[in-house]
């Protein structure tokens, strides 16, 4: 097996073990448990989520220093070349925070 297939593989088998986690809270019985550990979850995700976007930043901005495509990164990433784009700019890589077009970005 191949050095990046055997990297796959591994990347897949930990990503798995979250969802598998995460599957087995919501087959829970015992509801108020259950709604324990959502509570526990929903809280620690969102300082979770800004530190995983950040560094997912990172890797994207260092990639585009060693003047790798956004279509290479977006297909190794699996999200669109916007999505890219967005995260290189410091964008949350969604579209949500991205100023509309049209709106002045001063303080006018």
């Amino acid at each position: 097996m191949a050095e990046t297939e055997r990297e796959g593989l591994v990347e897949r088998e930990e990503v798995q073990r979250v969802f598998d986690g995460l599957d087995a809270v919501e087959s829970m019985e015992d509801s108020l448990v259950k709604a324990q550990i959502i509570s526990r979850l929903l809280r620690d995700q969102t300082e979770r989520t800004k530190r995983l976007k950040e560094h997912r930043r990172r890797i994207v901005l260092h990639l585009r220093s060693q003047k790798v495509t956004y279509r290479e990164i977006a297909e190794s990433l699996g999200v669109s070349i916007g999505t890219v784009q967005d995260i290189e700019r410091g964008y949350s890589g969604s579209g949500k925070n991205r100023p509309k077009k049209n709106t002045p970005t001063t303080g006018e």
